[in-house]
């Protein structure tokens, strides 16, 4: 089976898990394309949605879903996202499409995340993938400099040859030559260095839910 009919089966399978009425957290990347797809189906059941990113915002009011700014939202029952890898404790590596911090903040006002990835995601330790991390740029070198007394190799992500910006106006490290055997503690620890906006290791913010797609069809994972 194809990678993306993997993704477009998660995406389906992730709708079971929308409440009608209540409004969906919705993440980025190719995986949640599929979900916001998906979610165009039942549009007329939900208020709408707070997204992580501008790519995903134009992609829901595209297809008709209000968008709803998230300080005017106390809750969601769900937040929908893929992961760069997950582990079997539902702690995962995010922010390979560079919205990790948005993501992070819906995923805080959500009362479940429910992961959507395909098989290739899961690991038995964080770290192959690089981990990002969103830094206010005038700290990159500062940064870099403590990831490598950590054993790390941090590089500014490029677009076009010149530094990414984020959809917060911030760039991004990505850090190779990682091995996260305690993802609570590593996240505390580098979200405390100056200049960190976010770290992509999502411990504090983990999915409740998993569904992985298989060759075998969609398997769903609980924490």
């Amino acid at each position: 089976m194809q990678q993306d009919e993997l993704k477009t089966r998660v995406g389906q399978a992730a709708l079971a898990y929308v409440v009608p009425g209540d409004i969906v957290g919705v993440g980025t990347g190719s995986t949640v394309n599929k979900f916001i797809d998906a979610l165009a189906t039942m549009k007329d059941q939900i208020p709408g949605a707070v997204s992580s990113s501008v790519a995903s915002t134009a992609r829901l009011q595209a297809l008709g879903i209000p968008v709803l700014d998230a300080n005017g939202v106390d809750r969601l029952s769900v937040y929908v996202d893929g992961a760069d890898e997950i582990d079997p404790r539902g702690y995962m590596i995010k922010g390979g499409g560079a919205a990790l911090t948005r993501e992070k903040i819906v995923a805080a006002l959500s009362e479940r995340f429910v992961c959507i990835a395909d098989e290739s995601k899961w690991v038995p330790v964080l770290g192959a993938f690089p981990l990002p991390v969103e830094v206010i740029p005038m700290a990159a070198r500062q940064i870099a400099r403590r990831f490598e007394s950590l054993g790390g190799t941090a590089r500014v992500r490029l677009k076009d040859g010149m530094p990414l910006v984020t959809d917060n106006g911030q760039h991004i490290l990505d850090v190779t030559g990682l091995h996260i055997a305690d993802p609570l503690a590593f996240e505390s620890q580098v979200n405390n260095w100056p200049g960190v906006v976010t770290v992509g290791v999502f411990a504090h913010q983990k999915a409740h839910v998993c569904l992985l797609g298989t060759p075998e069809g969609v398997k769903t994972l609980t924490f």
